[in-house]
């Protein structure tokens, strides 16, 4: 995962890991606080942003899978179909400033128009630097959820390590972000949890039929990098992203019993947060120090891994203990990421899927020379709540389905117009 948005990733590939990507995506993978001062500007708010309690000027109208917001400007109800079923669409590091490149928007748009799903998750990295002020921040926001908002689609975001990239010269931090974003119409985040590291850690619960929660999203913030220094020790020779925190595990844990009690059943759920785990490399390796091409092959054949490694991993330095804490609760069916984005690889590690979702934006990094863009996608996750745990199958759609443009040139476009009152 490059620092730089529009550079190609330093760090190694999987086959000089040891290992070649596995064969082309597009496989369906069946279901089964109180840290030192982080390096940069973390989550400090800067300046007031003007205009970000603005409620937006969107028409309602029912869609598909959710009832229309309240006229007091409250959040689409987030229900399954009449048949039973339910669709999410995953767009994951669309990447860009105010200037976003036209494909990235014509990508979205048609995955929507050809899955019609009832919910979207812009999964981090949903925008980057380059954007110098507070106009800027919310024109480059704002470019990436409008193919929702004009199809009335509800949508929800999670934060990734480059949202927070324009901050010094814009003034607008996270917190700020988020609130911006739960202005728009068909934006159904809640407020992010009190007391637990980062923004925007929440949950989604989706009704069934009858009435009563068949489904849970839970959305994380997986944070941005490492503090430069821990107990005095630099992390030379240590991966210098950020993971999810101790707070936000128990926050998880505490939450998703809670849930259990009020139902009196565990509420299947996926879980997004945009920086993987350490356990996607395991699963990939089908061991913890392994790195052969034959710890793959055993890796691949137990965990029924589909999809492409194309680079590393790139966790944390520390392993969270979030997945333990998932495997103790048994109601997550998986956890699915981006940020190394051309990783577009699922599989079932023990119980549980763990997964790419690619990258969508095409103004960021990709694969290397003519094909940079050929891995361009989002991922979509079908449910029907009559299937045992309900999640039927992942799967990745990519931009060459629709007949878009891959060749490696920018195609850059003004900022889309901002809704009135924004």
């Amino acid at each position: 995962m490059s620092e730089d948005a529009n550079e190609n990733p330093t760090h190694g590939t999987a086959e000089a890991a040891g290992a070649p990507a596995a064969a082309p995506t597009g496989e369906t993978t069946p279901a089964t606080g109180g840290e030192e001062e982080r390096s940069g500007l973390g989550r400090r708010t800067f300046m007031t942003m003007t205009g970000l309690g603005a409620a937006g000027s969107v028409v309602a109208g029912s869609v598909a899978g959710a009832t229309p917001a309240a006229a007091d400007g409250g959040a689409p109800k987030l229900r399954f179909r009449k048949d039973g079923t339910y669709t999410i669409v995953q767009f994951n590091d669309t990447q860009d400033d105010e200037k976003i490149d036209r494909r990235t928007l014509e990508l979205m748009r048609a995955v929507l128009d050809d899955e019609r799903p009832d919910l979207v998750v812009l999964n981090g990295d949903n925008i980057t630097g380059g954007c110098d002020t507070p106009l800027e921040m919310r024109q480059a926001m704002n470019n990436v959820v409008q193919p929702m908002e004009e199809r009335q689609v509800p949508w929800a975001v999670t934060f990734g390590n480059h949202d927070e990239d324009s901050t010094p010269t814009s003034g607008v931090d996270e917190t700020q972000m988020l609130a911006f974003y739960r202005s728009y119409r068909y934006n159904v985040n809640g407020p992010t949890a009190k007391g637990v590291t980062g923004q925007g850690n929440s949950h989604l619960l989706i009704d069934g039929t009858n009435g009563k929660p068949a489904f849970n999203v839970w959305l994380l913030d997986s944070g941005r990098y490492a503090p430069s220094t821990i107990a005095g020790q630099n992390l030379t020779g240590y991966p210098t992203w950020d993971w999810v925190r101790m707070d936000q595990v128990d926050w998880y844990f505490r939450t998703s019993v809670e849930l259990e009690k009020r139902h009196r059943r565990a509420i299947p759920s996926l879980m997004f947060i945009h920086i993987p785990l350490w356990e996607y490399r395991f699963m990939w390796f089908g061991s913890v120090d392994g790195r052969t091409a034959a710890d793959h092959e055993r890796g691949a054949a137990r965990h029924q891994i589909v999809g492409e490694r194309n680079e590393e991993e790139c966790p944390g330095p520390f392993n969270s203990g979030l997945f333990s804490a998932i495997r103790h609760r048994g109601d997550v069916r998986g956890v699915f990421c981006g940020h190394d984005h051309v990783n577009t690889y699922s599989g079932n590690y023990y119980g549980v899927l763990l997964g790419y979702s690619g990258n969508t934006g095409f103004g960021t990094y990709g694969l290397s020379g003519a094909e940079r863009n050929r891995l361009r996608g989002a991922r979509v996750y079908r449910l029907d709540e009559s299937v045992d745990g309900v999640l039927v199958d992942t799967t990745m759609r990519f931009a060459s389905e629709f007949g878009i443009d891959l060749t490696a040139d920018d195609q850059w476009m003004e900022p889309l117009p901002l809704p009135r009152g924004k």
